[in-house]
């Protein structure tokens, strides 16, 4: 076969494809080896959210970690606005280089639900999810003055008084009002959803008992469940949290396998190259495993939490169809 191709062929032609594969095979070597080196320059770490919330105080931990981690600077971009959608648009029309990342939360997962043929990328296939670093577990909590003790009892008084016992959260669409919803739907209960305008006017609605109860972010209300403020009934995590340790969890308090716990993350562009992923992934992992991060976390009522890869992504396809589900149902669609 190699006698007759050299026969058969002229002779620049051969030398041409050679050539091309000599090309390709160097092209393909000086990829490996750029990616080997990343980061090279910069990085840009894009927050959908305004400087001072929660996500935009975890993911500036995270970019020191990174930035000395990796030895080169993880600048924090700040793109709030549309529920998001501004930075994952960003993100998701970026080079899958990994100079352009996206410090996400649960809240990413939303936005098919809300944003239903508005977006002009997929929460999903536009990136690739590489490692939570942090999350907040959801967790109910009453006003002193209603007369429940337990999550038992917060049900019993819900089926009594169907459509009666109110419910606030940050607003329609937030993940306090789909952790409502996905409690009250799995549990057969009416609860009056009561939006508000953020979470600071929840918790003094509830402490000034004009708001019966909360699925709330625990990190929005531990210094008023600490205060004996509140009363904590249950948190929708896998495990009991650090943070309340007292407070069980919805299935050790007959509530099932709920669990509504907020993650924070980092996700790239699909298509970022495998060398480039494990990198930032170990960077993450290592992040949320360190000394430093933990109390950094705890003091803005967060767990170290690193959830990478296959296992990520699984997650946010889950949510993200969950999500949509709820929406339709509820025919719940934002402004």
């Amino acid at each position: 076969m190699a006698r007759n191709f050299k026969k058969n062929w002229p002779l620049a032609l051969v030398n041409h494809a050679l050539a091309a594969i000599v090309l390709v095979a160097s092209g393909a070597a000086h990829a490996q080896a750029g990616a080997a080196a990343y980061p090279t320059k910069p990085v840009k770490l894009v927050v959908g959210f305004a400087a001072g919330g929660p996500t935009d105080v975890v993911a500036r931990a995270f970019a020191d970690h990174a930035s000395r981690a990796l030895g080169q600077p993880f600048i924090i971009d700040n793109k709030p606005g549309a529920g998001t959608i501004i930075a994952a648009q960003a993100v998701a029309s970026a080079p899958a280089d990994g100079y352009t990342l996206l410090f996400g939360a649960t809240n990413h997962t939303m936005i098919p639900a809300l944003y239903q043929g508005r977006v002009k990328f997929d929460a999903v296939k536009s990136f690739r999810p590489l490692c939570t670093v942090a999350s907040s577990p959801t967790v109910l909590v009453v006003a002193p003055s209603l007369p429940v003790k337990t999550l038992a009892d917060y049900q019993a008084k819900a089926r009594a008084e169907p459509g009666r016992v109110t419910a606030g959260t940050a607003g329609v669409g937030s993940s306090g009002h789909f952790a409502t919803e996905v409690f009250a739907r799995a549990q057969g209960l009416q609860l009056n959803h009561v939006p508000y305008k953020g979470a600071a006017p929840v918790v003094t609605d509830l402490m000034g008992g004009q708001l019966d109860s909360s699925f709330a972010t625990l990190g929005s209300v531990l210094p008023q469940i600490q205060s004996g403020k509140l009363r904590a009934l249950a948190v929708g995590a896998p495990k009991r949290s650090a943070l309340v340790p007292d407070v069980p969890t919805f299935a050790e308090a007959g509530g099932g396998n709920y669990a509504a716990d907020v993650w924070y993350g980092v996700l790239a562009p699909a298509g970022l190259p495998e060398p480039i992923a494990q990198a930032l992934e170990r960077t993450a992992a290592d992040f949320a495993k360190s000394e430093s991060a933990t109390d950094k976390l705890r003091g803005l009522g967060l767990d170290a939490e690193s959830v990478c890869g296959n296992a990520f992504a699984t997650r946010v396809a889950r949510e993200v169809t969950t999500y949509s589900q709820i929406a339709k149902a509820l025919d719940l669609k934002a402004d």
